[in-house]
């Protein structure tokens, strides 16, 4: 039973990095996920990968958890993204580098 603690990324869907302040604590599958022989869909007899995720304001307090429960894990860190200095106007700016077309 081999946990991971790692910060969640941005969804596709958002550009803000709302929700994605947490750590969350997810156990890796023990048991090979199988392919159901009736509808043909893929299905895990393991509860703890496919369900238990636990939730930590803090990286330490995820730590402290896993520790405090024997749970043997591994860090997963967040690489800091560059940020982006741009706003809409700067689509329709005079000063481009490369000329506006459609």
């Amino acid at each position: 039973m081999f946990a991971r603690i790692y910060q969640p990324a941005k969804t596709a869907m958002q550009s803000g990095k709302a929700k994605t302040h947490f750590w969350l604590l997810e156990f890796e599958q023990a048991l090979a996920r199988k392919i159901d022989p009736l509808m043909g869909w893929t299905s895990a007899e393991d509860m703890l990968a496919s369900e238990v995720r636990l939730r930590f304001d803090s990286k330490q307090a995820a730590i402290d958890y896993a520790k405090s429960k024997d749970i043997p894990f591994q860090v997963i860190e967040k690489p800091q993204a560059k940020p982006v200095l741009k706003a809409y106007s700067d689509n329709f700016a005079t000063h481009r580098r490369t000329p506006w077309t459609h």
